[in-house]
């Protein structure tokens, strides 16, 4: 006669648990369990031993120790080829456990209501089942180890199945069940280091959940995917809500990202419409988001073809109709009116996202970026400069009209690649110099441009995301009509610069701190 086999049942989401069992006991099997779980199992009428009768001591502690106990363990870790292992088990009257199926408590769920108080979130670290895990995932060559309800159907058929090697799919088990309990450990690590307030541990594990294939990477012979923060980032892409289009390209997501971080940075009515990781057009107005769009979309009308625009406020059907003559990759925005919608949504190619900008304060602090062997963490560059920190080094000082544009300049560059120059007047874009290998080209760039699109306005200032090594970006911007200069300083070549804006008679600001982006 074929020895029954055992399995113990011990789940927090019961979600399709009581045909999962009734499977098992279909197949041979007979179900131990644990608190509720063995009261849901006896409910729906399924023969079930409860947990204190295998190990002959009671839950204690109010549940706290209950399968944390030899006869749960050694059941799971005895090698069944191992003669040694067995007839310890048949000594000290311990049974296999040949399947565990354990989701923990949820900890995740409990700390995602954001008001939970520490006591209770230390409740919610499960114990007993990342231990049965380990152990059951260990000896997945005699064990089947289920964390997720999805491959019931198919450990069910597995342990149907006759003549299969099931060896191979036991070890996929295993491998989900580690992950399963790597990324529980990494978000209760994350959320104490966090409470203690320390920025960087010894070690950093980030843990990470699938969200999407992706067609490609970067290039089409590149594999991709997209993975979120197990604890959901609010003001994130991955947390957006498309409408409409068609699903996002690993290139669409980090330029959506980085125009979000962008709009993050502006309070009033703005519109960035962005182009390969660089804004090519930002405009912002006091009180019309319509007008936002307009000055945008005229700050380079050739660049934002193809392009990401965020809105952070309502589309409505004027900016619809304005965008609807144009092709644009994305648009995302807090909201669409409907008839926004239907004027945008019968453009077969964008896609459209709503996001919640009430959330961008609260964006992830820091960014992490890969290189070989390694990651690199660093706070995210969220400082807002202000005027009172700046000092006036030129015997010219800017106008009141000058400052606002110094400061806006200011904004902007900083979430350009450097070399990043920008060309501004108060509330918008002229010109954006990106990413060239000296300042000067960049420099060039961004003036050329203001020029060649006619957008010169009073005042025509220009930021520079880092100091100028040598004067000749100044007498460039000079001799170009630049009326005022918005630079960190630092450089030992600094009083060069200076003369050369006294020369021309333009206002220059030190700020004092650089703004790189690599």
């Amino acid at each position: 006669m074929k020895k029954m086999k055992n399995a113990l049942i011990s789940v927090s989401d019961k979600t399709g648990i009581v045909e999962f069992a009734q499977g098992l006991i279909k197949t041979g099997y007979s179900i131990i369990s644990t608190g509720g779980t063995y009261k849901k199992l006896q409910e729906n009428g399924i023969s079930v031993t409860e947990i204190d009768e295998v190990t002959g001591f009671p839950e204690i502690l109010d549940g706290r120790v209950k399968t944390l106990h030899p006869k749960v363990h050694a059941g799971l870790l005895a090698k069944r080829s191992n003669k040694e292992h067995m007839a310890t088990l048949e000594k000290l009257n311990i049974n296999t456990i040949d399947l565990v199926c354990v989701n923990l408590y949820p900890f995740k769920e409990t700390i995602s209501k954001g008001d939970v108080a520490l006591p209770d979130a230390i409740e919610q670290i499960d114990i007993g089942g990342p231990s049965m895990l380990r152990s059951a995932s260990k000896n997945f060559e005699s064990v089947y180890v289920v964390t997720d309800q999805h491959d019931y159907a198919d450990v069910l058929e597995q342990i149907s199945s006759e003549g299969t090697d099931q060896l191979a799919f036991r070890q996929k088990l295993a491998a989900k069940a580690f992950r399963h309990t790597a990324e529980y450990d990494a978000i209760i690590s994350s959320y104490l280091t966090d409470i203690a307030e320390i920025e960087f541990p010894e070690t950093k594990t980030i843990p990470l959940e699938f969200k999407q294939s992706l067609r490609y990477g970067e290039n089409s012979h590149q594999k991709a995917a997209f993975y979120q923060n197990s604890l959901p980032t609010n003001y994130s892409i991955a947390s957006a809500k498309q409408l409409h289009g068609k699903e996002l390209s690993y290139n669409n997501i980090r330029d959506a990202d980085a125009a979000i971080k962008m709009a993050s940075d502006f309070d009033q009515p703005c519109v960035v419409a962005l182009k390969h990781m660089n804004p090519c057009g930002l405009g912002v107005d006091d009180e019309d988001i319509y007008q936002a769009w307009q000055k945008a979309y005229s700050a380079d009308k050739i660049s934002i073809f193809g392009g990401i625009v965020v809105v952070n406020r309502e589309v409505d059907e004027r900016i619809a109709n304005e965008m609807h003559k144009i092709f644009l990759e994305i648009v995302i925005a807090p909201s669409f009116t409907d008839k926004a919608l239907e004027i945008l949504e019968s453009k077969k190619n964008i896609r459209l996202l709503t996001l919640d900008f009430s959330q961008s304060k609260d964006a992830d602090k820091f960014e992490f970026t890969s290189v070989l062997g390694g990651m690199l963490v660093q706070e995210r560059d969220t400082v807002i400069d202000s005027y009172d920190d700046f000092k006036v080094v030129t015997k010219k000082q800017p106008t009141a009209e000058e400052k606002k544009a110094l400061l806006f300049a200011q904004k902007v560059v900083k979430h350009v690649k450097s070399n990043a120059i920008t060309v501004t007047t108060t509330d918008m874009t002229l010109g954006v110099g990106a990413g060239q290998m000296n300042r000067i080209g960049s420099a060039k760039i961004a003036i050329e441009q203001a020029e060649e699109n006619g957008n010169i306005k009073v005042p025509f200032v220009m930021g520079s995301d880092a100091f100028f090594p040598m004067d000749d970006c100044v007498k460039f911007a000079a001799e170009h009509g630049i009326t005022a200069i918005i630079q960190p300083g630092g450089s030992i070549h600094d009083q060069d610069s200076i003369d050369m804006a006294d020369k021309y008679g333009i206002a220059m600001v030190c700020t004092g701190r650089r703004h790189f982006k690599h």
